[in-house]
């Protein structure tokens, strides 16, 4: 039998490589954008969504342990892949669509997405409910960027 963690990674993984199949965006549009000048830390963004991504995984697993196979846990998980699909979506839509507003509108529902996983999971697993908090206090922040950056760019908002 397959160990659940290494179920949950494959598919996280694979939700990736589908998505980033299904949608072909030019990300150059998004790279030669305006930021705001005190982004002084772009560089770290990759760093810090890999941290929240392995963190979210590691609360689907938690989760996944309280209850394994019952339909509790499996409409949380679906809810996981939910979040990590409108959350990957974000950069590929956006750049397809060549509109920032449509990254905030992702930006804001994958927040709220985690907010109500966060609620459901908590009655399940604190320890996997505080393994979301990363996500819910970085995307607020990188939705804020991609709304400054509508006011840079109001040819791209």
């Amino acid at each position: 039998m397959i160990p659940a963690w290494l179920v949950i990674g494959i598919v996280a993984v694979l939700i990736g490589v589908i998505l980033n199949q299904l949608i072909k965006s030019d990300q150059r549009w998004f790279f030669r954008l305006r930021r705001p000048a005190w982004l002084t830390f772009e560089w770290a963004i990759p760093i810090i969504w890999t941290t929240i991504f392995i963190a979210a995984a590691w609360s689907a697993y938690a989760t996944w342990q309280t209850e394994p196979g019952s339909s509790r846990s499996i409409g949380l998980m679906f809810l996981y892949a939910l979040l990590e699909i409108v959350t990957l979506s974000y950069t590929s839509v956006m750049c397809f669509f060549r509109r920032l507003r449509v990254g905030v509108i992702l930006g804001g529902t994958g927040f709220f997405v985690a907010v109500a996983l966060t609620i459901l999971v908590a009655q399940v697993s604190q320890g996997a409910a505080w393994l979301l908090v990363p996500y819910l206090l970085w995307s607020p922040i990188g939705t804020f960027v991609t709304w400054q950056m509508m006011a840079l760019n109001p040819a791209e908002a």
